[in-house]
């Protein structure tokens, strides 16, 4: 965000490692949560009744969190723990837990992400990756260039033989409306160098479906 920009912390939880943090523009906020306002009555709804008085603010406060992607700078995330290391096999970094928006109905799809590179000279901190994927995903996005992304901020930052990403996620907007197929599942991937070879894709692909029990 802009240095400009007053941002509040609403809420710090630790979730699986990892610190929750939700900063608020309060100008953006009420600039969305006067739209919403809008909308609700556009739908036949009363926003000034008891149970929706909040509700524009509550929603302007969601959507500003599943969009922050926008303030993150992926290649810079991977750059603050790049380390020299002479390590030439894979790393696997798999069911990364995904939830992003799709830019078409802005509902939300989720699933797992599976990464691997090869390193080339360089490894990153391993906390790394799920964070590049973090930072993509809370964008609007379709789940075809999600995959293309996290493969090249990956092999134009750490240059490594190659990268590996699979994606599998549930789309809302197919299970609620439309088609509403609930049991449904997308699947993308994306590979560059070594993993074009057909047999290290193979050993990629055992790695992300092996359980460790």
């Amino acid at each position: 965000m802009k240095e400009n920009e007053v941002n509040h912390m609403a809420e710090e939880n630790e979730l699986d490692g990892y610190v929750k943090i939700d900063r608020y523009n309060p100008v953006k906020i009420e600039r969305i949560a006067s739209h919403y306002s809008e909308i609700l009555s556009d739908i036949g709804e009363d926003p000034s009744r008891e149970g929706l008085l909040k509700t524009p603010e509550r929603v302007a406060k969601a959507l500003q969190y599943l969009t922050h992607g926008y303030d993150l700078k992926p290649h810079e995330i991977l750059r603050s723990a790049m380390f020299k290391e002479e390590y030439s096999q894979m790393v696997v970094v798999k069911d990364i837990e995904v939830y992003s928006m799709c830019e078409h109905h802005l509902l939300p799809f989720f699933g797992k992400a599976h990464v691997a590179y090869i390193p080339n000279g360089h490894i990153v901190g391993l906390s790394k990756i799920p964070r590049v994927v973090e930072a993509y995903s809370r964008r609007l996005q379709v789940q075809e260039r999600l995959t293309n992304e996290i493969r090249d901020c990956i092999q134009e930052t750490l240059n490594p033989l190659g990268v590996a990403v699979v994606i599998e996620c549930k789309h809302l907007c197919m299970s609620m409306r439309g088609i509403q197929k609930q049991n449904s599942v997308t699947t993308t991937s994306a590979f560059t160098g070594a993993f074009a070879n057909e047999r290290t894709r193979a050993e990629f692909l055992r790695l992300i479906t092996a359980s460790l029990d």
